[in-house]
């Protein structure tokens, strides 16, 4: 297992829908467990194949919830569907998600409060569950990678702006710009050092 250098919105991979994995293989192996160990570095719940540069359709998480399903797992070819979205504006304190292609930042979105997540796992064995809560917003934030969206692209337009102006200040938006979970700072503040008043 390996932690691999997470990649930066801007990168094409990002932005193109994955391709459906067909070999299921040491490689895929080894692709799921290096998600996971990264994952994990990165104080992440959840980690798309794209985030790391492989254009793949396999996400893992890692997140309590209420719904019965693992802590840790994941899904290789999900189809994830949802419940309808709520019309009304996001709430800046409950709706706020961040993404770790999107490191620091943070930015209120709905998303459906329950989504169903069927595919299989490394040995194409059947995933089927329901999520609901955050862990729904988690597999729909993941689901999203696969199809070349980033959570970015489903702000509303106040939102959306002060992403924009976010990813100019940090010049991001083009390709090759990566950050490594365990090398760099944890761009969400994880590893800082408690504060003593």
């Amino acid at each position: 297992m390996a932690v691999r250098p997470i990649v930066i919105t801007g990168d094409p991979v990002l932005h193109r829908t994955a391709a459906h994995v067909t070999d299921f293989d040491e490689a895929l192996r080894r692709l799921v467990a290096d998600m996971h160990e990264t994952n994990e570095a990165a104080n992440g719940v959840g980690l798309a194949a794209p985030q790391i540069g492989v254009g793949l359709r396999v996400f893992v998480w890692k997140m309590e919830n209420n719904d019965g399903v693992p802590v840790v797992g994941h899904v290789v070819n999900p189809i994830v569907t949802t419940s309808r979205v709520p019309q009304e504006r996001p709430d800046p304190h409950d709706d706020s998600e961040g993404c770790l292609s999107v490191p620091g930042e943070s930015f209120p979105l709905k998303r459906a409060a329950r989504a169903h997540v069927v595919g299989v796992d490394q040995d194409r064995a059947t995933v089927e569950f329901d999520a609901t809560g955050w862990f729904a917003r988690c597999m729909q934030h993941e689901y999203d990678h696969l199809n070349g969206t980033l959570y970015l692209d489903r702000l509303d337009e106040r939102y959306g702006k002060k992403a924009r102006k976010a990813v100019k200040r940090n010049g991001w938006g083009r390709p090759g710009q990566t950050w490594l979970p365990g090398v760099d700072p944890d761009p969400f503040g994880h590893d800082a050092p408690a504060q003593v008043e």
